[in-house]
């Protein structure tokens, strides 16, 4: 039996404002299974309902076998969580931190004292167990966290954007440690808008925007379905040459983002001088193209029709890196 199961979940929330509609997936124990999507796709929702956190307006959601409507407290025992929004103490030591989440779990003193350490080993910070969190980083608090989220041994790891906000070096030390946890036998349920966490870290993605799954399997085999190469053409006219491009035996799938067309092709360096001739025969200026292989971003505009990496989204992580910044600074 997987260890998460989901069927037909739907969230509604003041009656009329849909979070999710009528998701279902499975989640294998062992795996690191990523929710891939943007800000408000619903994955935060998700997460807060399978941790018990909100009630799904219908469907069913089962975490280690136990119905997390009905069996909440069992949910509970069983599940870590670091949310998206760091919540530290920052007047606290590493270790007061640990301590207080440990308490609030009823651990006895002396596992209690055990399993700090070990965490604390997990994470590394062994050495700055006793500093104030006021003097870490960015990346050293959300290691903190997962700490906290891995005290009481749970089954499940949960984590809501945890790498969000912080520089690259701190990502990737966030990802190894992980890695680790995820090899020791706990399973990671994560969510993000970063492709390439999604694509370096998990066993399996599903594809999450505006409430519904677009497609879920493993990074690989999801790129193989978007298929070849894509091309990303720069035009005098791309609605001209895109309807022109749709027309053609050799391409695959051709969509117009901002001015900017994206060409899925079997094999990008034969076809170019095919382009670029069928651009002239239209008399449609070519002002830059380039090559990539084909990445999750391609994926998400394969059957969502719009990439991931989109100003809205930026900007929306540009206000929620300066509101962390500044509550850092309190």
């Amino acid at each position: 039996m997987s260890i998460i199961e989901v069927r037909d979940l739907k969230k509604v929330y003041n009656g009329n404002v849909v979070a999710l509609k009528g998701i279902s997936f499975d989640v294998e124990r062992g795996e690191i299974f990523g929710f891939l999507g943007p800000n408000g796709a619903g994955k935060t929702t998700t997460v807060h309902i399978l941790c018990t956190l909100i009630t799904p307006t219908s469907g069913s959601a089962t975490v280690c076998g136990f119905d997390v409507v009905k069996e909440p407290d069992e949910v509970r025992k069983r599940i870590g969580f670091v949310p998206q929004d760091i919540s530290v103490d920052d007047d606290l030591t590493a270790r007061e931190n640990l301590e207080l989440h440990a308490k609030l779990y009823h651990m006895p003193k002396d596992l209690r004292k055990r399993r700090i350490e070990e965490v604390l080993e997990l994470v590394g910070l062994q050495e700055r167990a006793d500093n104030l969190v006021k003097t870490f980083s960015g990346g050293m608090r959300r290691r903190l966290e997962i700490a906290e989220g891995l005290l009481h041994n749970p089954e499940i790891l949960f984590l809501d954007e945890p790498t969000i906000g912080l520089d690259p070096a701190s990502r990737i030390v966030i990802w190894d440690q992980l890695k680790e946890m995820n090899k020791e036998g706990v399973t990671i349920f994560i969510t993000t808008h970063y492709m390439d966490e999604a694509d370096r870290l998990c066993d399996q993605v599903a594809i999450i925007d505006l409430g519904e799954i677009r497609a879920m399997g493993k990074p690989g085999e999801l790129k193989e379905e978007v298929g070849g190469d894509v091309l990303f053409l720069v035009t005098n006219d791309s609605n001209k040459l895109l309807e022109k491009l749709l027309s053609l035996p050799f391409i695959k799938d051709a969509v117009s983002q901002d001015g900017t067309l994206r060409v899925t092709v079997k094999s990008g360096e034969k076809v170019i001088p095919l382009i670029f001739e069928e651009a002239r025969n239209l008399g449609v200026n070519i002002e830059a193209v380039s090559l990539s292989k084909p990445t999750l971003d391609d994926v998400f505009v394969k059957y969502t029709g719009r990439s991931l990496r989109d100003e809205k989204i930026d900007k929306v992580e540009r206000f929620k890196q300066y509101m962390l910044m500044k509550r850092r600074r309190r």
